[in-house]
């Protein structure tokens, strides 16, 4: 056991006083210990250093393997990509457009004279040919005149005849004759304008083509000139569309031209082209050209808006992909090109599967028309290489299917 015990100090001689005393700690052999707080915090220290020493360790060189192990395993799969092989083959040039489709043949069908309407002979919508009869003007009062004309024709002539016999007789004079022959052409002139009057209050359709909506009623006057009723011939169609002037020289009549429309999405028309306007508009340093659509379906309509593609002669052998395979960038376009993988001897590396590994790698390429679908590769790609089609939006260069 240990004996505590008070020391008092004594002051050398000459020394000044101090007036202190101490506590000292001494075991049953003499020997002075350290009191049990001290060892207690140095044996805390000693155990926190040595915690910390290992939660370092772990930190620094435990922790970075496990986390590699575990990310090793949870390695996604290689992302699902298409691809496509890069072909030779004849390219078309096409000159893109836009422009508004127009009736061959469409006339707004109006009276020549005027007159109160009393039959309407048409119903909206039909399809009629040359000659149908559309609609009956008031015709009584001109039947009328036509009757009289006819009545005094026929006395003119049998006047005619009675006058040629006593000429033969020598009873009358050839003035006489010539008198009755004048009367009686006057009376079949009558006859034919009122025949003309007639037909005029009768309105009929010009040409073949299909009605539209009925704007008269029965009994409503109408006087020339006012509309009745819209007839458009649908078996063909005008595509009028411009092009800038530096395209011109590239252009001709007889030059096929592809016609699409938003109501038919999908549908391409085929026509020709059938009129270039010989100037050039100073305003807009355009021209003008024409193309002939055939309609046999009438799916087409005038006024609906059209886009135009004006065909030309094909480029042979250009390098061709998808144009899905071409990423875009302000830093230049690209194209993902799969390749097989080699070790440093140049070998094939098979993959886990036992199939030869893949890679790919990002080439910068440049690229020229367009043209369904395709774009045309100027540089960068060779003729049967393999890329990326759809998906490329996942990779990186250098990514590979293990």
């Amino acid at each position: 056991m240990e004996s505590q015990s008070t020391v008092t100090t004594v002051p050398k001689p000459g020394a000044p006083p101090t007036g202190l005393s101490r506590t000292d700690y001494r075991g049953q052999d003499g020997r002075q210990r350290p009191p049990r707080i001290a060892l207690f915090m140095i044996l805390t220290v000693i155990v926190l250093a040595i915690i910390g020493g290992l939660f370092v360790y772990f930190d620094r060189s435990v922790r970075p393997v496990m986390i590699g192990q575990i990310l090793k395993k949870m390695t996604p799969p290689p992302p699902p990509v298409a691809t496509a092989v890069a072909k030779t083959e004849d390219v078309p040039q096409l000159l893109p457009a836009v422009g508004t489709l127009q009736a061959v043949h469409q006339v707004t069908v109006t009276p020549e004279v005027g007159g109160s309407v009393t039959k309407i002979l048409f119903q909206s919508g039909a399809t009629v040919t040359a000659g149908t009869p559309l609609l009956q003007l008031n015709d009584k009062p001109q039947q009328g005149d036509l009757a009289n004309y006819k009545a005094q024709a026929k006395v003119a002539e049998l006047d005619l005849a009675r006058y040629r016999a006593l000429v033969a007789k020598q009873a009358t004079s050839q003035q006489t004759v010539d008198q009755q022959a004048a009367a009686l052409d006057q009376a079949n002139a009558n006859i034919a304008k009122t025949n003309a009057l007639i037909a005029q209050l009768l309105v009929r359709a010009p040409f073949d083509g299909v009605l539209g909506v009925r704007q008269v009623d029965v009994g409503q006057y109408v006087k020339a000139g006012d509309a009745i009723v819209t007839l458009t011939d649908l078996d063909e169609l005008y595509a009028n569309f411009t092009l800038a002037e530096g395209e011109r020289g590239r252009v001709a009549v007889g030059q096929t031209v592809r016609v699409t429309v938003d109501a038919f999405p999908g549908r391409v028309f085929q026509g020709t082209i059938t009129a270039i306007d010989p100037q050039i508009s100073s305003d807009t340093r355009t021209v003008k050209l024409q193309a002939t659509i055939p309609n046999k379906d009438h799916a087409l309509q005038p006024g609906m808006f059209s886009n135009v593609t004006v065909v030309l002669p094909a480029t042979p052998n250009q390098v061709t992909l998808p144009e899905t395979a071409v990423d875009y960038s302000l830093y230049g376009n690209s194209v993902y090109v799969v390749r097989p993988t080699v070790d440093k001897d140049g070998k094939p590396v098979n993959g886990e599967d036992g199939k030869p590994a893949l890679h790919v790698d990002r080439v910068f390429v440049k690229t020229g028309d367009r043209a369904d679908g395709k774009v045309v590769v100027l540089s960068g790609v060779n003729p049967g290489d393999r890329v990326v089609a759809v998906g490329q939006n996942k990779l990186q260069n250098g990514a590979a299917r293990p």
